[in-house]
C-alpha cells in the first residue's frame, strides 16, 4: 500500500493498514509529518498551524487518540471570544453579550430580523448568506458574519455554497445558542462543545506518534519525497515516481494507493493525462491558503481565550490563538507567550508574497491597535505559510466536483481520502474516519468516503 501524505488522513491510513497486515510506505513532501496539524517550534516556543481542537463524537476516533497519546492528551475548558467594534464577545453569541455589546435597541432590531426571517425565510437557500441569515437574520449575519467569512475565504457570502454554513455549523440557530447559554445544557450541536482534548505540546505530537507506530508496524514514512507522477494503465495506478530531499527520482509500483494530496495536484500529475474538461473541472477545485505570523510576546497572558475571532473589517487578521491557553508546555517560561496571529489569503497574492519582516511587522501593529500587546513587547517570531488550507465551497464547485469524482472512480485501486483529498472541510477526526472506512474498503468493504462528513451517522449524531 502507498499512502500519499503524511497528515492525520494518510497516517491513519497507514497505522490502520499495518495493523490489518497491510505494509504501508507513505511518501510526504515536507520535511515532517502532520499537514495541516502539525506543531512548528520557534525559539522553543511552540505554535500550532491553525489551532486544532481535538473533539469528537466517534468513540472510534477518540480511543485511538487516547490510545496513542494517553496521560499526555489534556482536557482544555473551551474559551473563544470575538473582537467587534472593540468589545470582546462570547462565542458562542451569547443573547447577555450582545445586548451589552449593542444596546436594547439594536438587540431589538436584530430580533425583529430574526422573526422576519422566520417568518418569511430566503428561497431556495442555496447560499452562504442566505443559510445563515434564515438561522440569525440578516441584520446579525451582516454584523457578525459576512466581514468575517469575507476574511476567510475572499468572497461574498452569497457567492458560496449553503453546503458550507450545513456543514461547519449544522444543528445551531439563535433559539438553539440562547439556550445553550442560559441553561448550560451539556448537549448541542458540535458548535457548541464546552471542552476538548489537546495534545500537552500541541497537535504534532500526536502526528510524530502515530509516523513511529507505523514504523514500528513494520510500514515507512519518507518526508521531503514530492510525488511527481502517478502513471494509470487500464484503470490502475502501476507507477508512482517520487523525488527524494537529495533530488534523485525514485518510482515505486505499489498493489493499492491511498492519496490525501489536493484533487488538483493529484489529477495534475496523472500520465497519461486526464480529459481537458476533468482537468477544467479540477482546476475550478480552489484552495484558500493560511498565513500565520507567530510572535513571541513580552506578556504571561494577553487575554485568557484559546482563540479571539477578528470580525472587526479595520484588521486584516482573522484570528488570534494564545498557546499557553491550549497547553502550559507550549511557552518555555511564565513570562511570555506565543501569540498566532492568523491571515487568509490567495497562494501567490499580495498578502503570501509579503516577507516575514513584513508579516511580523503587520501582526506586531494589529495586535497594539487591538490592545492585546504593546510592539515594544514583541520579540520576534516565525512565519508559516500553507498553500491548500481551505476548500472553498465556491458556487459551482459541486458540479466541479463531481466530475473529478467520477473519473477518479475509474481508477480501481486508488482511493483519495482527507480535507484535501475528498475537497470537503473535514476536522481532522472525519479525515482520520475517511482514512480508517478506505482501510476497510481494501479488504471488501465499500464505504463512500465522501459520505463520512455527511451522513449524521459519522458525524454530529450522538454517541450510542
Amino acid at each position: 500500500l502507498l499512502v500519499l501524505g503524511a497528515g492525520p488522513a494518510g497516517l491513519t491510513a497507514a497505522l490502520a493498514a499495518g495493523r490489518r497486515g497491510i505494509r504501508p510506505l507513505v511518501l510526504e513532501k515536507d520535511g515532517g509529518v502532520g499537514g495541516l496539524s502539525r506543531t512548528v517550534e520557534h525559539r522553543g516556543f511552540l505554535f500550532d498551524v491553525g489551532g486544532h481542537r481535538f473533539f469528537t463524537r466517534s468513540r472510534e476516533v477518540e480511543q485511538l487518540w487516547r490510545e496513542v497519546l494517553g496521560n499526555d492528551l489534556l482536557t482544555v475548558p473551551r474559551r473563544s471570544r470575538i473582537l467587534y467594534a472593540g468589545k470582546l464577545l462570547a462565542y458562542p453569541l451569547e443573547p447577555r453579550g450582545l445586548l451589552a455589546a449593542l444596546g436594547a435597541g439594536e438587540g431589538l432590531r436584530m430580533l425583529a430580523s430574526y422573526l422576519a426571517a422566520r417568518i418569511r425565510p430566503v428561497r431556495p437557500e442555496e447560499t452562504f448568506e442566505a443559510w445563515v441569515s434564515n438561522r440569525f437574520g440578516r441584520r446579525l449575519y451582516r454584523a457578525f458574519f459576512e466581514t468575517y467569512t469575507e476574511k476567510v475565504w475572499g468572497i461574498p457570502g452569497r457567492e458560496i455554497e449553503a453546503d458550507w454554513a450545513a456543514q461547519r455549523i449544522r444543528g445551531l440557530s439563535l433559539l438553539r445558542a440562547a439556550a445553550s447559554a442560559l441553561l448550560r445544557t451539556r448537549r448541542g450541536p458540535a458548535t457548541l462543545i464546552r471542552s476538548f482534548l489537546y495534545p500537552r505540546r500541541g497537535p504534532g505530537m500526536m502526528w510524530d506518534r502515530f509516523r513511529d507506530l507505523v514504523r514500528e508496524e513494520g510500514g515507512g514514512v519518507l518526508t521531503g519525497h514530492a510525488v511527481e507522477r502517478l502513471r494509470v494503465r487500464d484503470g490502475r495506478v502501476v507507477s508512482v515516481t517520487a523525488r527524494s530531499p537529495e533530488g534523485r527520482r525514485r518510482e515505486l509500483r505499489p498493489e493499492r494507493v491511498i492519496s490525501s494530496l489536493p484533487l488538483p495536484a493529484l489529477l495534475s500529475r496523472i500520465r497519461p493525462r486526464p480529459p481537458g474538461g476533468i482537468l477544467e473541472a479540477a482546476a475550478r477545485l480552489r484552495f484558500r491558503a493560511f498565513v500565520m505570523a507567530g510572535l513571541v510576546v513580552r506578556r504571561r497572558d494577553p487575554f485568557p481565550d484559546q482563540w479571539i475571532y477578528v470580525h472587526d473589517p479595520r484588521f486584516r487578521a482573522a484570528r488570534i490563538p494564545t498557546f499557553r491557553n491550549w497547553s502550559p508546555e507550549m511557552a518555555p517560561d511564565g513570562r511570555r507567550t506565543g501569540l498566532g496571529v492568523e491571515y487568509f489569503c490567495d497562494a501567490g497574492d499580495a498578502l503570501w508574497r509579503r516577507r516575514d519582516a513584513d508579516l511580523l511587522a503587520l501582526a506586531a501593529a494589529e495586535l497594539q491597535a487591538m490592545g492585546f500587546a504593546r510592539r515594544g513587547e514583541v520579540e520576534g517570531g516565525i512565519v508559516i505559510r500553507r498553500a491548500h488550507a481551505y476548500p472553498v465551497y465556491r458556487l459551482g464547485y459541486r458540479e466541479a466536483l463531481a466530475a473529478v469524482r467520477e473519473h477518479l472512480a475509474g481508477i480501481r485501486n486508488l482511493q483519495t481520502v482527507g480535507r484535501s483529498g475528498l475537497h470537503r472541510y473535514n476536522n481532522q477526526d472525519h479525515s482520520m474516519l475517511t482514512a480508517l472506512r478506505a482501510v476497510e474498503n481494501l479488504e471488501g468493504a465499500n464505504h463512500d468516503l465522501h459520505r463520512v462528513n455527511e451522513d449524521p451517522a459519522y458525524l454530529e449524531s450522538p454517541r450510542r
